[in-house]
């Protein structure tokens, strides 16, 4: 592990190699990672100052990261926040670690530019705060069926000053009937059979992962209630997993959205359905 007086360069060649053999994936970016941000200093400066020395307090953080992420906990847990898009974002094991596929719901509100958004399955506001962001102008409900997701997404709006333009409810919906410009949900929707890296199902939250046998089931029950409680928008965008775009476009359309249309990300894989009123 880190020691004090030790040299950034052979702290990271260590902690490297301990990632290496833990199986962890991007070791060198995570250990470059999480020394900067201990450090308090940009990756580009750690990597290019090869004198720098590491302080008795960095060396110690240094070190129980280390034993963190040997366990492969996530480094946005063992750092305690996430960039999204414009916004970062603090977060726990309360909530999933916002990942840049999800930014596309975003780029579906700038593509709209609504004046009233629900977003469902809120998590840790990244969607919500993000477009709170980037539109000013526009209103924002936001909903999630975890007491944990709601404080931690209260809080970031609480810090990043979005109070009087994001509002938070505990659960699925808001009350109905209501009408919105746009809706937008990043619900539940890995199959239950899925295997996940040790980073994902041993850390991150089960519930706002698995969403059925083909990991559809969510995304259906939410939407039938939508039409139950008469809560409706000319636009929905629904984040999805792999293969999924044609079951989902095909429940969206039964929901009463006609036009649908399935993204995909920058690896190929569908990653959002888009259902429009004809």
């Amino acid at each position: 592990m880190a020691a004090a007086g030790a040299s950034a360069a052979d702290a990271l060649s260590a902690a490297v190699d301990s990632f290496t053999a833990a199986g962890i994936e991007t070791p060198r970016l995570d250990a470059e990672v999480l020394l900067a941000e201990l450090a308090g200093i940009n990756r580009a400066t750690l990597i290019a100052d090869r004198d720098l020395t590491l302080e008795p307090a960095v060396a110690r953080a240094f070190s129980e990261a280390l034993r963190r992420r040997i366990r492969r906990e996530p480094v946005a847990y063992i750092l305690g926040s996430k960039g999204f898009r414009h916004i970062e974002l603090a977060i726990d094991r309360r909530v999933l670690i916002p990942r840049p596929e999800t930014e596309m719901l975003v780029e579906i509100a700038l593509e709209e530019n609504p004046e009233t958004v629900l977003e469902i399955g809120t998590g840790s506001g990244a969607v919500a705060l993000a477009v709170a962001d980037e539109l000013p102008g526009s209103r924002v409900t936001a909903t999630d069926v975890s007491d944990g997701s709601i404080e931690v997404a209260v809080a970031n709006a609480q810090r990043l000053g979005f109070t009087d333009q994001v509002d938070f409810l505990l659960g699925s919906l808001p009350e109905g009937p209501a009408g919105f410009d746009l809706i937008l949900a990043n619900l539940p929707y890995v199959p239950d059979s899925d295997r996940l890296p040790p980073e994902v199902g041993n850390w991150e939250p089960a519930g706002a992962l698995f969403g059925g046998p083909d990991g559809t089931d969510v995304i259906s029950e939410v939407l039938a209630a939508l039409g139950d409680a008469g809560i409706d928008a000319p636009v929905i965008g629904l984040e999805i997993g792999q293969g999924q775009g044609e079951r989902v476009s095909e429940l969206v359309r039964q929901a009463g959205w006609a036009g649908t249309e399935v993204r995909l990300d920058l690896a190929g894989i569908d990653r959002v359905v888009v259902g429009r009123h004809r």
